[in-house]
């Protein structure tokens, strides 16, 4: 059970701050979120991307923009990263080999016929002609089905074969955003339970992923519980968890309670701005090194009492069990990162505006972040010795994400 338990609380703050002051050491830091990235789980977006264009802000994102360009950069993103060696696993890759029968499992929960106006009698006869269909579906339609969860809304007629329908999709627009659906903790691999409903369809797939690759998930975020990947990152051996729009306490408690951290102290770092631009810790926070990180202007520079003035409460494991407790609490979160001994570049609104800080590490001072930033923070990042490979993602970025959101890094080396 997770307490609020202060007796002893010197023995905590002693196995806290060891913990922390360890990294020197030469211990191991598995899947610290600046470790060479191995693997990574993607998903290139196609034809379920043009129902979320058409009305952006239903599709949960910023913009219009053109869907095979999209693609397009997002298949140059790829490259970019097997470039440096990086094994990049598909969603596609996944939903074209895996068994077709639990492809169709799949597509049986979610290809649906709408027979409310029809006689009792025929309702009974649709739905046996739905599942008939659904056995002699091909892979590739299976797949379609899957990625446009379709509704066919069935009506009589007196014309031609007795029968009209409406055809409705609620497309997976967002699949591509791999970051949210799931978390990779030095334990293993926890599925999310998504803020949004829309979104709740995405986690099978993603489920189905991992078993197909033979990780089998430690956990799944459920009932009150929210939590998307965009707000975890490991730091060396720290789990930093964000707090706000995205995942809640109930969320983080499951998953302290679970034990699937992996790490002794847990850092829950509150937002108390609540904006869509960023939903997520990584939208606004960002780590390259052991010692370097980012943080948006805004965030950085805020007051006690902002909105965006970020406050932490640090957790830590009790000694000899697996329960958690609250050390401290209502922290600056800027402050507890300069006492930890990082550097932080600052990114300021322009560069912020066009997703700068939501870059992708994959090495020690290595990133992958969107091109177009300005010659300032190019110049920041020179100086810190960090290398940059620009990606182009403007459209993409238009969906409320770039390129730390659209990846998910299944393994990192440890470093020793």
């Amino acid at each position: 059970m997770i307490k609020r338990f202060f007796t002893g609380i010197c023995l905590f703050a002693v196995a806290a701050v060891g913990a922390w002051a360890q990294e020197e050491r030469g211990v191991t830091y598995p899947q610290a979120e600046w470790c060479k990235a191995s693997s990574i789980l993607m998903h290139t977006p196609g034809q379920e991307l043009f129902n979320g264009v058409i009305h952006p802000a239903a599709g949960l994102f910023e913009n219009y923009f053109d869907v095979d360009e999209a693609a397009s950069e997002h298949t140059t993103y790829i490259n970019m990263l097997k470039n440096n060696g990086i094994k990049v696993i598909t969603v596609m890759e996944v939903l074209k080999n895996v068994n077709i029968e639990e492809l169709r499992k799949l597509a049986v929960s979610v290809l649906k016929y709408d027979t409310s106006s029809l006689p009792a009698e025929e309702q009974t006869k649709q739905e046996k002609h739905r599942k008939e269909v659904l056995e002699e579906m091909s892979r590739a339609d299976l797949i379609r089905c899957i990625l446009l969860q379709p509704t066919v809304k069935l009506t009589k007629t007196d014309n031609n074969t007795g029968y009209q329908a409406q055809y409705i999709q609620n497309p997976l627009m967002n699949l591509y955003f791999t970051r949210d659906q799931s978390i990779t903790t030095p334990r293993g691999h926890v599925i999310c339970n998504m803020n949004s409903s829309q979104r709740a369809p995405e986690i099978s797939i993603i489920e189905m992923c991992y078993r197909y690759l033979g990780l089998e998930p430690i956990l799944h975020i459920s009932g009150k519980g929210r939590m998307e990947g965009g707000d975890y990152i490991p730091a060396g051996n720290i789990s930093m968890i964000g707090c706000g729009m995205r995942t809640n306490d109930e969320g983080i408690r499951q998953m302290m309670e679970a034990d699937v951290f992996g790490h002794d102290t847990v850092l829950v770092v509150r937002d108390h701005k609540l904006w869509q631009k960023q939903m997520h810790l990584d939208t606004h926070f960002n780590i390259i090194d052991k010692d370097l990180c980012t943080m948006v202007s805004s965030r950085l520079y805020a007051k006690p009492g902002d909105p965006g003035y970020n406050t932490c409460d640090i957790w830590a494991r009790k000694p000899g069990t697996k329960d958690y407790v609250l050390w401290k609490k209502d922290l600056s979160f800027v402050e507890f990162l300069r006492s930890r001994g990082f550097t932080i570049i600052p990114i300021d609104v322009d560069d912020e505006e066009h997703y700068a800080n939501n870059f992708l590490t994959i090495a020690p001072r290595h990133i992958m972040a969107v091109a177009g930033q300005s010659a300032t923070l190019q110049q920041r990042f020179s100086d810190a010795g960090v290398t940059v490979e620009w990606v182009p993602l403007d459209n993409l970025i238009d969906g409320f994400g770039a390129a730390h959101c659209m990846t998910q890094v299944l393994k990192r080396y440890s470093l020793k």
